[in-house]
């Protein structure tokens, strides 16, 4: 995206969508810039209409848009060229519309993730949870970064064919890891006890405390269940909502070329989530 742009439609597509604080976090950051001609909105997206949708924004206006569930495999697949990263993991959470009408694919979950742990992670293990475009993400920035990566999932087909794409290891059950990563939706609902998530996720407190990091895409307040049973059981956690703001720091600086307020995200992010 050029730095000369002096305006400029963003937006996050999904379904569900409404659930998404992306839109208080990035247009903070670009009230605190000064940015008064962009806005960052929702964009409800039916799976029928995704491309039809997707196909429309350049048009409209928009200059890039975030892409998250169910839509990362088909965002990908629609896209004019798309970055390594993408390719590799083969899920984009990220698009940019350029003036030519082709539309760019980008993938800033993975290195979103492992800036929200801000930790040297290699030589360690860890254990991803799901099977999806952000487990793709996961499971690949956690293999770039030097860690053994195991994956589980309910439906071990999927499982082993993300295990095979990517070269990392598919298992049958839960293992134990240093690092657990759920990239699954359990806790969105934000109602789901410790017990019902854990369940779901075929774990319970004692499996939970052979890890010790937990990791969640999923962000919730108050936090999700699996981030709360891993602090009472004293391991380090990263929930979703560092996450989503380092990811979103990732897409800002590709659309607008200027440098994110990091902070002021962060606080919005919060803040959406708290009211």
């Amino acid at each position: 995206m050029s730095e000369t742009a002096e305006a400029g439609r963003l937006g996050v597509l999904g379904w569900p969508v409404f659930h998404s604080r992306s839109p208080e976090m990035q247009n903070a950051a670009l009230a605190a810039l000064g940015m008064r001609g962009w806005t960052y909105q929702h964009l409800p997206a039916p799976p029928e209409l995704f491309v039809e949708i997707v196909r429309a924004l350049g048009a409209a206006g928009f200059v890039g848009a975030n892409v998250t569930v169910p839509h990362k495999h088909v965002a990908l697949a629609l896209a004019d060229s798309v970055t390594p990263a993408a390719r590799a993991i083969g899920a984009a959470n990220s698009l940019s519309f350029n003036a030519d009408g082709t539309i760019a694919a980008d993938n800033t979950d993975a290195p979103g993730m492992i800036a929200a742990i801000g930790s040297e992670l290699s030589g360690q293990s860890a254990l991803v949870l799901g099977a999806g475009g952000t487990a793709r993400a996961a499971a690949w920035a956690l293999r770039e970064a030097g860690v053994a990566v195991s994956v589980y999932n309910r439906t071990p087909e999927r499982a082993r064919a993300l295990a095979s794409d990517l070269g990392v290891e598919a298992v049958e059950r839960p293992i134990p890891a240093n690092l657990l990563v759920n990239t699954t939706t359990v806790g969105m609902d934000g109602s789901t006890s410790a017990q019902e998530a854990l369940r779901s996720l075929s774990l319970d407190s004692d499996a939970l405390s052979s890890y010790e990091q937990v990791v969640d895409f999923v962000y919730s307040a108050p936090p999700t269940a699996l981030v709360t049973e891993g602090r009472r059981l004293g391991l380090a956690t990263v929930d979703g909502l560092a996450i989503l703001v380092a990811q979103g720091v990732l897409s800002f600086q590709q659309w607008t070329g200027r440098v994110a307020p990091l902070e002021v995200m962060r606080r919005a992010a919060e803040g959406a989530l708290d009211g």
